[in-house]
């Protein structure tokens, strides 16, 4: 059952109460039911059983969940079932799906491909970075469902090679992610290209101010849910934290993999620099690992995903670029080299581990700079995270450290520098202050890329 609750004429909020329903329940027809069973799949996610029934009715619809939550089956499959009531067989794209990397494009439509094998839809992912010929030539054979990234769907609008001016259904997927990576004016284009009657879903797992404003501008009448807030983690992740001095980061990161973990594991730099260096360092110690990142080619990028799926690779080093952009079925642990500035980033990546009711395991190394951005995770997430001492690395002798403007220490006096107390937690109260040595100075860190405007690739 649900009771819902009336806001305004272009929202309204479903609450449910809690029931447990199975893919059976939701009146999915034989040929998705079958597929999707051969998938794995019995029990929709929140987001799945929430979404289906409404998108089924032809409802727009407004997502805020975070990555993880099986959100893209919860768009792909009742669009696959609305789409194959049409009888009359046409070249015209009927649904579009605008992500905005090329790794998310191509995991939503294997995904589709997965739910629509026994349906006779036509299904195609376009994105830059890679030669045109081949794409052009299967959307001229003619593509049901288009599953795109904002510039390459650009360019071949100015090329004349594809219209939507017979769209039934348009899809954004992580949209705060399109505004993060400079992509909104691009988004804001194709939407003036589309038709007024469509169906619009979107999805986003934050809800900035711009994002809402773009939400009101596009959808009628939406039925919005929230799934799992962005502070919370999911209790199948066990998390930790080990102090450790900056200089000695590379260095627990090998221990750990050669003693503790033999499994898959995916690590996170705060830069791209960084990324390669990590990557370098466990390369050296004869662990197989590369980096992916921005200022990787779309092949380099796509090649170093594949080579982690299919365990060739055993560590991923990645930026935060992709963060919400990496599926990996079963990966049991996540590594965070350094805590990211932006709270919230720490739920997406531990995200990556104890997904579908799966367990994993993150890890944080935390050193001087890293102990104010655990105190706000740890404020965000509404829990403390256990430390682990029992490692060659430990240390108790921290000092609380901020970055300035180039992701450097700050200059010594600029901020008041504290000391673990004897919880191994920042002693805000602790007036006996021990200022550090000049050896124990934290080095100064991975060099911050300086802002550069975004130039679209083609």
């Amino acid at each position: 059952m649900q009771d819902v609750i009336l806001s305004n004429r272009e929202n309204f909020y479903l609450n449910f109460k809690i029931i447990h329903l199975n893919f059976t329940d939701l009146n999915l027809i034989e040929p998705i039911a079958k597929a999707i069973q051969e998938q794995g799949y019995t029990t929709p996610t929140p987001i799945q059983e929430r979404s289906i029934p409404e998108i089924l009715e032809g409802r727009d619809f407004l997502g805020c969940a975070q990555t993880g939550t099986g959100k893209t089956a919860a768009f792909a499959i009742p669009i696959l079932q609305n789409l194959s009531k049409n009888k009359i067989p046409n070249k015209n794209i009927k649904a579009l799906i605008l992500t905005p990397t090329r790794e998310l494009a191509i995991q939503i439509e294997e995904n589709i491909q997965a739910y629509g094998k026994y349906l006779p839809l036509k299904e195609l992912v376009i994105f830059g970075g890679v030669k045109q010929g081949n794409q052009e030539a299967a959307l001229r054979r003619g593509v049901d469902i288009l599953v795109a990234t904002p510039g390459r769907l650009l360019d071949f609008i100015a090329q004349g090679i594809i219209s939507l001016k017979n769209l039934e259904i348009f899809v954004l997927d992580e949209a705060d992610r399109m505004l993060d990576m400079g992509f909104v004016h691009d988004v804001k284009r194709i939407i003036k290209l589309l038709p007024q009657r469509r169906q619009t879903l979107f999805f986003s797992a934050t809800m900035p101010g711009e994002i809402q404003k773009l939400a009101n501008s596009i959808l009628n009448n939406p039925v919005k849910v929230e799934v799992t807030p962005v502070s919370s983690t999911a209790d199948t992740i066990k998390q930790s934290v080990y102090f450790v001095e900056k200089d000695n980061k590379l260095n627990l990161l090998s221990h750990i993999l050669q003693n503790d973990i033999a499994d898959s594991v995916l690590v996170f730099s705060r830069t791209k620099h960084g990324a390669d260096k990590i990557a370098r360092k466990l390369q050296k110690d004869e662990i197989s690992a590369e980096a992916i990142h921005g200022n990787k080619s779309q092949n380099a990028r796509q090649n170093a995903l594949n080579n982690f799926k299919s365990g060739k690779t055993r560590v991923l080093v990645a930026t935060d670029i992709a963060a919400r952009g990496i599926d990996i079925d079963e990966l049991k642990f996540v590594i965070n080299f350094e805590l990211s500035d932006v709270s919230e980033t720490y739920v997406h990546r531990i995200g990556r581990t104890g997904r579908a009711g799966a367990e994993g395991s993150s890890i944080s190394f935390v050193d001087g700079l890293d102990l104010l951005n655990l105190k706000n995770t740890e404020k965000l997430i509404g829990k403390k995270i256990p430390v682990i001492k029992n490692h060659p690395f430990h240390t108790d002798d921290l000092v609380a450290q901020k970055r300035d403007s180039n992701n450097k220490p700050a200059a010594a006096g600029a901020d008041r520098s504290q000391k673990p107390n004897n919880n191994s937690r920042p002693n805000n109260n602790n007036r006996n202050k021990k200022k550090p040595k000049p050896s124990e100075t934290p080095s100064t860190g991975f060099k911050k890329p300086k802002n550069k405007s975004f130039t679209r690739k083609k």
